[in-house]
Protein backbone atom coordinates (compact mmCIF):
# COMPACT_ATOMS: atom_id res chain seq x y z
CA UNK A 1 0.00 0.00 0.00
CA UNK A 2 1.24 3.47 -0.88
CA UNK A 3 -0.53 5.55 1.74
CA UNK A 4 0.85 9.10 2.06
CA UNK A 5 3.58 8.54 -0.56
CA UNK A 6 3.78 11.55 -2.84
CA UNK A 7 5.34 11.73 -6.28
CA UNK A 8 5.98 9.23 -9.03
CA UNK A 9 9.17 7.23 -9.52
CA UNK A 10 8.84 6.41 -13.25
CA UNK A 11 10.95 3.24 -12.69
CA UNK A 12 14.11 5.35 -12.41
CA UNK A 13 16.83 5.84 -9.85
CA UNK A 14 16.85 9.14 -7.97
CA UNK A 15 19.56 10.78 -10.07
CA UNK A 16 17.93 9.73 -13.33
CA UNK A 17 14.57 11.03 -12.16
CA UNK A 18 16.02 14.40 -11.12
CA UNK A 19 17.71 14.65 -14.52
CA UNK A 20 14.45 13.80 -16.26
CA UNK A 21 12.61 16.55 -14.39
CA UNK A 22 15.40 19.04 -15.06
CA UNK A 23 15.39 18.29 -18.80
CA UNK A 24 11.60 18.56 -18.99
CA UNK A 25 11.65 21.91 -17.16
CA UNK A 26 14.41 23.31 -19.41
CA UNK A 27 12.53 22.15 -22.52
CA UNK A 28 9.28 23.69 -21.27
CA UNK A 29 10.99 27.02 -20.63
CA UNK A 30 12.76 26.96 -24.00
CA UNK A 31 9.73 26.02 -26.13
CA UNK A 32 6.92 27.21 -23.81
CA UNK A 33 5.07 23.97 -24.45
CA UNK A 34 6.05 20.30 -24.55
CA UNK A 35 4.29 17.07 -25.42
CA UNK A 36 4.93 14.14 -23.07
CA UNK A 37 2.99 11.65 -20.98
CA UNK A 38 0.23 12.92 -18.71
CA UNK A 39 1.99 11.62 -15.60
CA UNK A 40 5.15 13.59 -16.42
CA UNK A 41 3.09 16.69 -17.18
CA UNK A 42 1.35 16.46 -13.83
CA UNK A 43 4.62 15.84 -12.03
CA UNK A 44 6.47 18.87 -13.44
CA UNK A 45 3.52 21.27 -13.25
CA UNK A 46 4.10 22.06 -9.59
CA UNK A 47 7.82 22.46 -10.16
CA UNK A 48 7.44 24.95 -13.00
CA UNK A 49 4.80 26.89 -11.04
CA UNK A 50 7.31 27.34 -8.20
CA UNK A 51 10.04 28.44 -10.61
CA UNK A 52 7.78 31.03 -12.24
CA UNK A 53 6.78 32.36 -8.81
CA UNK A 54 10.49 32.74 -7.99
CA UNK A 55 11.15 34.42 -11.37
CA UNK A 56 8.53 37.13 -10.83
CA UNK A 57 11.01 39.00 -8.62
CA UNK A 58 14.49 39.23 -10.16
CA UNK A 59 16.97 39.13 -7.26
CA UNK A 60 20.39 37.43 -7.03
CA UNK A 61 19.02 34.94 -4.51
CA UNK A 62 16.10 33.98 -6.76
CA UNK A 63 18.47 33.54 -9.71
CA UNK A 64 20.63 31.21 -7.61
CA UNK A 65 17.56 29.18 -6.62
CA UNK A 66 16.50 28.83 -10.25
CA UNK A 67 20.03 27.99 -11.38
CA UNK A 68 20.29 25.25 -8.76
CA UNK A 69 17.06 23.67 -9.99
CA UNK A 70 17.64 24.08 -13.75
CA UNK A 71 21.47 24.05 -14.20
CA UNK A 72 21.04 25.79 -17.58
CA UNK A 73 22.04 29.44 -17.93
CA UNK A 74 19.95 30.07 -21.06
CA UNK A 75 16.81 28.68 -19.42
CA UNK A 76 17.34 30.79 -16.29
CA UNK A 77 17.87 33.88 -18.45
CA UNK A 78 14.64 33.30 -20.39
CA UNK A 79 12.76 32.49 -17.19
CA UNK A 80 13.68 35.82 -15.58
CA UNK A 81 13.63 38.05 -18.68
CA UNK A 82 10.61 36.72 -20.62
CA UNK A 83 8.42 34.41 -18.53
CA UNK A 84 8.64 35.93 -15.04
CA UNK A 85 7.56 39.48 -15.93
CA UNK A 86 4.63 38.10 -17.93
CA UNK A 87 2.95 36.86 -14.74
CA UNK A 88 3.55 39.70 -12.25
CA UNK A 89 -0.19 40.35 -11.84
CA UNK A 90 -1.20 36.67 -11.72
CA UNK A 91 -1.37 34.86 -8.37
CA UNK A 92 -0.87 31.34 -9.72
CA UNK A 93 -1.92 28.90 -12.40
CA UNK A 94 0.75 29.71 -14.96
CA UNK A 95 0.44 26.44 -16.90
CA UNK A 96 -2.28 24.23 -18.31
CA UNK A 97 -2.31 20.58 -19.32
CA UNK A 98 -4.17 19.32 -22.38
CA UNK A 99 -4.96 15.63 -22.73
CA UNK A 100 -4.01 14.35 -26.18
CA UNK A 101 -5.19 10.75 -26.13
CA UNK A 102 -3.05 7.63 -26.16
CA UNK A 103 0.30 6.96 -27.81
CA UNK A 104 0.16 4.36 -30.57
CA UNK A 105 3.23 2.38 -29.54
CA UNK A 106 2.45 1.54 -25.92
CA UNK A 107 -0.94 3.11 -25.20
CA UNK A 108 0.43 5.67 -22.75
CA UNK A 109 -1.81 8.64 -22.03
CA UNK A 110 -0.24 11.70 -23.66
CA UNK A 111 -0.54 15.29 -22.61
CA UNK A 112 0.74 18.73 -23.52
CA UNK A 113 1.79 21.25 -20.89
CA UNK A 114 2.08 24.90 -21.87
CA UNK A 115 2.28 28.34 -20.34
CA UNK A 116 -0.94 30.34 -20.25
CA UNK A 117 -0.55 33.49 -22.40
Amino acid sequence: MRHSVAGRKFHRATGERIGLYRNLLVSLIAHEQIRTTEAKCKEIQGMIEQLVRVAVEDTPHNRRVATSRLANAAAVQKLFIVIGPRYTERQGGYTRIYKLGTRLGDGADMGMIQFIP
